[in-house]
């Protein structure tokens, strides 16, 4: 399986805008997609204008299906102009541990 975790540090203010078209998105991007099995969004507690998506896909091609989504492009229509800076780590996923 392959993961992506994105760090994105917003502008100051754009929170809401950003959990509004983020949310929707994780959702569908589980429900809707069968190559990707995880996508978590995450909020640091100390900078609360710092996110974490961390997601985890079959493979890079599924990867690359959910950027062809209708979900995916209405999110980033939104999201692209809140974001102060962006990063992302690629990585193999070695294991995954079923929720308790």
């Amino acid at each position: 399986m392959y993961s992506i975790i994105v760090k994105t540090k917003l502008k100051p203010g754009k929170t809401d805008e950003f959990l509004a078209a983020m949310l929707p998105n994780a959702a569908a991007s589980v429900r809707d997609e069968p190559g990707c099995h995880i996508f978590d969004v995450l909020q640091d507690r100390e900078d609360p204008e710092l996110f974490w998506l961390y997601e985890i896909y079959q493979d890079e091609a599924a990867l690359a299906e959910h950027k062809l989504t209708p979900h995916y492009k209405a999110s980033r229509a939104v999201v692209t102009d809140l974001i102060a800076e962006q990063s992302v780590i690629r990585a193999d996923v070695l294991a995954v541990n079923p929720a308790r």
